[in-house]
């Protein structure tokens, strides 16, 4: 390929990262929201969550797109740039999915943490920002690490409204050089790169946050249940 032509790929490659970023930064935001929305005492605040995170995982982010892109501004009179739209409608639909990861973490963490707050007459938010959230984040990284996967391969959705990204790029350089195997090819072998990036860095968090909590990474739950051997000769000759 030509010089022109690499750099029309390498805009498209930023432009990804770019969307990336943002929708990532507004799916978690709205994960974390609507997840612990669906764990509050009142049973309104639970529905309402419920019924967001029912509607848009019910949803097609493909139709979204469409959607926040050309109804809004006929509807609300709201036209938003590609990047904007494609921020908005990644983010809230792979929020909904996310918020069901937050759920699960949440209620997964024993109840007698919930008690020992309650005990100690910590108010909702103290125990949820005290107490759950510090034991229930680090089980959220490896399904939030999937999802930040999916959102990477979501991301080239936004090529249908002739935003840049690397999708719209290596198909104008596939119309330019009429060579689809080894346009394609260079494509695939960029998402694996970003996405072994993203999942070596979650890899590298959750490591981080077990540590703090004194967990170790990559032990089955049996295992960490087992109590580790002690006394002379546990660990072999003293």
């Amino acid at each position: 390929m030509t010089s022109g032509l690499w750099e029309l790929v390498l805009h498209g490659i930023w432009v990804t990262i770019q969307l990336l970023v943002l929708s990532g930064l507004l799916a978690t935001a709205v994960a974390f929201g609507i997840g612990i929305a669906r764990t509050h005492r009142l049973w309104i605040v639970r529905f309402l969550a419920g019924l967001y995170t029912e509607i848009f995982r019910g949803t097609s982010a493909l139709i979204m797109i469409f959607w926040v892109f050309f109804v809004l501004p006929i509807a609300f009179g709201w036209q938003l740039v590609p990047l904007w739209a494609g921020t908005l409608a990644l983010g809230l639909t792979y929020g909904a999915y996310g918020a069901e990861i937050v759920r699960g973490a949440l209620n997964s963490v024993d109840p007698a943490q919930r008690e020992g707050g309650i005990a100690l007459s910590f108010t909702p938010w103290q125990r949820m920002r005290l107490v759950l959230l510090p034991q229930a984040v680090p089980e959220m990284i490896p399904p939030f690490s999937n999802l930040l996967v999916e959102l990477l391969k979501g991301t080239a959705l936004v090529s249908i409204m002739g935003m840049g990204d690397l999708a719209f790029s290596a198909n104008l350089v596939r119309l330019a050089l009429q060579q689809s195997a080894e346009i394609y090819t260079y494509v695939l072998l960029i998402y694996f790169v970003i996405a072994f990036v993203l999942t070596r860095g979650m890899r590298g968090l959750e490591r981080k946050l077990k540590a703090g909590l004194g967990k170790p990474v990559g032990r089955t739950p049996e295992q960490e249940l087992r109590p580790e051997p002690t006394g002379v000769g546990a660990g072999g000759t003293s």
